[in-house]
């Protein structure tokens, strides 16, 4: 698919990011949905035929939001996704010109109670004016006319066949109309008795069915393809689908798991050749390309199989055979003959790898979807906590680099924007403000991690180091300020223990420490605690729950009463898991 715009600036800080969780992310891109539309939709249907041979048919729609009655959807460009079409040869004129109308459900619904209210209202400018002019001319005529003589209008289009003709019924008693070909109403002037028989007609061509089949246009097509019950298959498209289920289904919903259950209830089988290539990268000498053209090259010029007469050979159907002499990157036909193409091929080589290097000849194709399973209904997600989204289940976190903090020294007014341009010429991170003078990076690549740390480590101004929870989250140093300030420590404590005054330091640090806690005693009154938490209890504290009575204060060799960060005192530094972000 080509959309006329990817993520909307608007809200402020709508912008995806790594810090996002797959639900933060649907939030943010649920919103971009909403403001832009497709303009461009790709279908490749792939017909398997013997022997070990697909057929391509390969489809360009150029689409635009209905505008049939009081329906007027509206819609944002991005500058830059038109320069970046444009620059790939995408025609405008036929998207805004001759774009087939669709609608989701929700609009459906209320073009049909408007069909049944009987009324009728022109919100297009372009189609009043020729509405002015049919039945100026209409009207003009009928004042002179016999009954059953007839007048022709003409240079009509799309929704105009059908407005005109509600109109003029509407307004005159005494009128029919019948479409004539594409562009062409016939008008003709009958007896009351004679209007009505014809309005009971099954033939009537301006019944309300055969207008909401008009004005549904290509979500006819749509709905074809969920009662298939095909696999789907897209390069990268978790856009795709949310786009699919705003512009032809229903309006997105608030909840990202209904998303997916909607999703997954269209389309039972998924398969994204972006996550599929990315789990065969280690098991092949496949060159780590991302790119959908890049990896569709590689797989036919590699040797990766380029002999093997078990490859299913692939053809493109006659009226598709451009696509076979001249690439055409970023026309949404070529891209889903793309897609479809890197599938075989992938999973012809996960076939052969699974019966010993050689595959039977002609495998159906259900032998390929079984080999897949475990890439099926996996999207590849750009987001932080997860590399892909599971749309049969649970998302799976994924191991990912480490969180970065920079401390800055003596460089006043520091932004995230500095800090980005500071070090894009050496990797890209995302960046988000910690404090005044420290910002917390992410990145997906742990080599960008390793040339940070190595190129900034004797960097005058921004010292770049590990994110360590303890040590640097606002929220935990907080929380330990909390717990230690009022307990009035006595300087005398062991390597182990921390003295507390008695059974009055015991029951302030009851007050402070959430219940359900138990803690740690020397002597019948209590009186030896530890001088810092477990690691799972600070996590429990970080988050504001209660650890539960199975949990302990426990000493940390090496710490003082003036409570040395535990980092610098014999703890393990804490790289955060998957699920967790500074807070």
């Amino acid at each position: 698919m080509e959309f006329t715009g990817l993520h909307s600036v608007f809200p402020v800080n709508n912008k995806p990011s790594l810090f996002d969780s797959p639900a933060e992310w649907y939030l943010k891109a649920r919103q971009s949905v909403q403001r832009f539309t497709i303009s461009q939709f790709g279908l490749a249907i792939f017909s398997h035929e013997k022997p070990n041979k697909y057929v391509v048919h390969s489809y360009n729609f150029f689409i635009f939001p209905s505008t049939f009655g009081a329906t007027d959807p509206e819609f944002t460009l991005s500058a830059s996704s038109i320069q970046f079409l444009s620059h790939y040869g995408f025609d405008y004129n036929k998207f805004l010109k001759d774009g087939i109308p669709y609608m989701n459900e929700l609009q459906e619904k209320s073009l049909r109670q408007y069909l049944l209210a009987g009324s009728w209202k022109v919100c297009s400018v372009l189609h009043r004016d020729i509405m002015k002019k049919a039945i100026d001319e209409v009207t003009s005529w009928i004042a002179g006319a016999k009954e059953e003589e007839t007048m022709i209008l003409r240079d009509l289009c799309g929704f105009q066949m059908f407005e005109v003709q509600l109109v003029l019924r509407r307004a005159l008693q005494n009128v029919w109309t019948q479409p004539l070909g594409d562009n062409e109403v016939m008008v003709k002037k009958v007896s009351p008795q004679h209007r009505r028989l014809l309005e009971n007609s099954p033939h009537d061509p301006c019944r309300k069915e055969r207008i909401l089949t008009s004005a549904r246009g290509f979500t006819n097509l749509f709905q074809a393809l969920v009662k298939a019950k095909k696999p789907l298959v897209g390069h990268n498209m978790l856009m795709d689908l949310l786009h699919l289920h705003d512009k032809f289904y229903k309006p997105l919903p608030e909840s990202y798991e209904e998303f997916k259950r909607n999703i997954h209830s269209l389309f039972p089988v998924l398969i994204d050749t972006k996550a599929l290539t990315k789990s065969v990268w280690k098991d092949h000498p496949f060159p780590r390309v991302s790119n959908l053209l890049e990896v569709y090259e590689v797989l036919c010029s590699s040797d990766l199989n380029p002999t093997d007469p078990m490859c299913p050979v692939i053809v493109l159907a006659s009226g598709c055979s451009r696509y076979a002499v001249k690439s055409s990157p970023h026309e949404a036909g070529y891209d889903a003959f793309l897609c479809g193409s890197v599938l075989l091929k992938v999973a012809h080589l996960l076939l052969c790898k699974s019966t010993g290097g050689t595959a039977e000849a002609d495998p159906p194709f259900s032998e390929y979807l079984g080999v897949l399973v475990k890439c099926l209904n996996q999207v590849h997600f750009t987001g932080g906590a997860v590399s892909s989204i599971n749309f049969s289940g649970v998302d799976v976190p994924c191991r990912r680099p480490p969180l970065l903090v920079v401390h800055v020294q003596g460089w006043r007014g520091l932004s995230e924007r500095h800090i980005y341009h500071e070090l894009k010429t050496l990797c890209r991170f995302h960046i988000q403000r910690l404090s005044e003078n420290q910002f917390i990076l992410q990145s997906n690549k742990f080599k960008h991690i390793r040339l940070a740390l190595r190129d900034y480590k004797d960097h005058p101004h921004l010292r770049i180091s590990l994110y360590r929870r303890w040590r640097h989250s606002p929220h935990v140093s907080c929380l330990l300020r909390r717990i230690y300030r009022p307990l009035d420590l006595a300087a005398s404590c062991s390597a182990q223990t921390c003295a507390l005054p008695g059974d009055a330091g015991l029951e302030r640090l009851h007050a402070v420490v959430p219940h359900g806690c138990r803690v740690m005693g020397t002597d019948a009154a209590g009186a030896a605690w530890g001088s810092w938490a477990s690691r799972a209890l600070l996590r429990s504290l970080a988050a504001g729950q209660s650890p539960g009575d199975g949990y302990a204060m426990r000493g940390v060799q090496g710490l003082s009463a003036a409570g040395e960060n535990p980092t610098e005192a014999g703890c393990s530094d804490f790289i955060p898991h998957a699920d967790e972000y500074p807070t």
